[in-house]
């Protein structure tokens, strides 16, 4: 079964289509790339699928289930980790902090936070740092981190939901080339390893060639290419309308 199934999937703002009709689907362990050049309808997309916006028509399912237009802490709940464009941590609250309150959302025991986080159980969120290699920063506060190390905080965050679904919205923006391909490099081992169902955005195409297992090209609004990215990388309109006539050098 696959993890996300999208069926006709339709959004309007005013006369504006921004998506249209769009229809894919995502396996366990399968890095899919979501691609197209800016206003397709790659954001709109992933809002619907985390439930921020509630489609015109068509159906989004997790594991068989309907999860259209439900809340986004609902879609959390039934196993969907986001990360964001622009990177989303509490700011004062440690590395650690941040991935423990993480977990306990995850275990639904927010209702402890009348104790002191730093004196709940740290390992679990330890054994996720060290996983992503931030285990020497947990004691900073995520507001003086670097960008970079922000992002893998963040993934953190996202995978102590235990997600069957990862979404990832341009993961590697703002980041230097080199951390872009450790980190998802690094998101592919953990998806495969634990059977993730990844779907990401990213405008490095070096970076979709070289880790995606699939893509799928927007258009406004529409597919127009969907399948390896061999295949992707040589489709003319692809090429046309996105990648241009330049090679890109990323290779799966």
């Amino acid at each position: 079964m696959a993890t996300l199934e999208v069926e006709g999937l339709t959004k309007s703002f005013g006369g504006v289509r921004a998506v249209q009709g769009v229809t894919f689907a995502v396996e366990p362990g399968e890095m899919l790339a979501l691609i197209g050049p800016n206003g397709a309808g790659k954001s709109t997309c992933f809002n619907m699928l985390n439930g921020q916006l509630r489609p015109d028509a068509g159906r989004v399912r997790l594991m068989g289930r309907d999860i259209t237009g439900i809340a986004p802490r609902q879609v959390w709940r039934l196993g969907v980790g986001r990360t964001f464009q622009i990177t989303a941590t509490f700011g004062s609250m440690t590395v650690l902090e941040n991935v423990q309150m993480a977990l306990l959302s995850h275990h639904r025991r927010l209702g402890q936070l009348w104790r002191p986080v730093a004196r709940m159980d740290a390992a679990p969120a330890r054994a996720l740092l060290d996983r992503l290699g931030m285990a020497d920063q947990a004691a900073r506060p995520c507001g003086i981190l670097a960008y970079g190390d922000l992002k893998r905080v963040e993934l953190a965050i996202a995978l102590a939901n235990e997600p069957k679904l990862l979404l990832m919205d341009e993961p590697t923006a703002g980041m230097a080339p080199q951390e872009r391909v450790s980190l998802m490099a690094l998101t592919a081992d953990i998806a495969r390893e634990s059977g993730i169902a990844v779907l990401f955005t990213e405008h490095d195409m070096d970076v979709v060639f070289s880790h995606a297992d699939r893509i799928l090209v927007l258009d406004r609004g529409r597919l127009i290419a969907e399948g390896e990215p061999a295949v992707v990388r040589a489709d003319p309109k692809v090429r046309e309308v996105y990648l241009g006539s330049g090679a890109v050098t990323g290779a799966h």
